[in-house]
């Protein structure tokens, strides 16, 4: 007589968790006439070496985020809740002393301006090096060659000059250069991104993207590009993350929501850029109507009172129910917050590309 073998349990070891997790991120500023829900919800992952572009009107709470994500609201009159895990460490209840011991090293940003981010009266590389020496005890020597190593590596033409110029004395091109050497001078593990080619021409905008990518490969960092713009988040990104009156309507793969969105607003969005390869006498479409009151925030959806297919949902639900963010149908992690239905979706589909 055999003895029965118990079946094999099943493998219980936990998923790993995600390099950056948000959670449930609010952030809210009291104001006279009312509080500012600048955050009001905002949730998503990013592991090492991808790439989540957070895209959205202004005012949508883009930046706002990234700064909680910093602790930079730490001190003010700012209501922060929900939770920010980095490596297993939370970051919201992080006593500032030990949040400034992250910031920069751990955590970098690229600020939106990086004339009014660096300071007029010291020179870039004495900044990087600064920068340096706040979290490695080296000499002042030392972190002057490591500015001037990191100022090369981003492509400034002799380096050991430049180090000595002023903010002042550099392009439009060459500052935000000098802003990503300070960014990664301590080989950050998540790097933030802030508009970093606003005001800049198409050239110089495509060099520092490229500069981004080829730097992000070399140290491995998780990036986080904040922009207003699709066409950079489609050159870069991994993941999209759109955003609307301070919450996520939006949030998939770049070929998911680029190749077929789901979201009104995100159709808007594509559709008032111009494309190379379109039609040149072909109209823009901008979204009409301006961004939502974050103090008095509309009901319901809060991009319906802009919807131009609310009608297309029955009993007026868009102005009372608000749409929760759910699962598109198909592989990946495609989610939008829309009551419109699939079918609908299609319909109207149809009919834009008739037109």
């Amino acid at each position: 007589m055999s003895l029965q073998t118990s079946p094999r349990p099943a493998d219980l070891t936990p998923a790993p968790s995600p390099f950056l997790d948000v959670r449930d991120l609010r952030v809210h500023f009291p104001t006279e006439d009312g509080v500012v829900k600048s955050v009001d919800g905002v949730s998503f992952t990013l592991e090492k070496g991808s790439t989540l572009g957070i895209v959205g009107e202004s005012g949508s709470g883009k930046s706002v985020t990234s700064l909680a994500l910093l602790g930079l609201h730490k001190g003010t009159r700012a209501q922060v809740s929900g939770e920010i895990w980095l490596e297993g460490r939370e970051l919201v209840a992080l006593p500032e002393h030990e949040m400034r011991g992250l910031r920069g090293r751990t955590v970098s940003m690229i600020f939106q301006d990086p004339l009014s981010a660096l300071h007029p009266y010291f020179t870039v590389g004495a900044q990087i090096a600064e920068a340096y020496r706040v979290h490695h005890k080296v000499s002042k020597k030392e972190a002057r060659d490591r500015a001037v190593e990191m100022l090369k590596r981003v492509g400034i033409p002799q380096p050991e000059r430049r180090a000595k110029d002023y903010p002042h004395q550099f392009s439009g091109g060459m500052r935000q250069r000098a802003m990503i050497a300070m960014a990664l001078v301590c080989d950050p593990e998540l790097l933030i991104a802030d508009e970093p080619t606003t005001a800049l021409d198409v050239t110089v905008q495509a060099q520092i993207l490229d500069l981004i990518r080829d730097l992000q490969e070399e140290f491995g960092s998780a990036v986080i590009l904040i922009t207003h713009d699709l066409g950079v988040v489609a050159d870069i990104a991994d993941d999209i993350l759109v955003m609307y009156g301070g919450r996520r309507i939006e949030y998939g793969s770049v070929r998911d929501v680029l190749k077929r969105p789901e979201h009104p607003y995100t159709w808007g969005l594509l559709e008032s850029m111009p494309h190379i390869t379109g039609d040149v006498d072909r109209r823009l479409n901008p979204i009409a109507g301006s961004p939502p009151s974050l103090i008095n925030p509309p009901g319901g959806c809060a991009f319906h009172p802009r919807c131009t297919f609310k009608g297309w949902v029955p009993e007026g639900r868009c102005a009372v129910d608000r749409p929760e963010l759910l699962a598109v149908a198909g592989p990946g992690k495609h989610l939008a917050a829309c009551h419109l239905t699939p079918e609908t979706k299609n319909e109207i589909r149809g009919r834009r590309a008739a037109q």
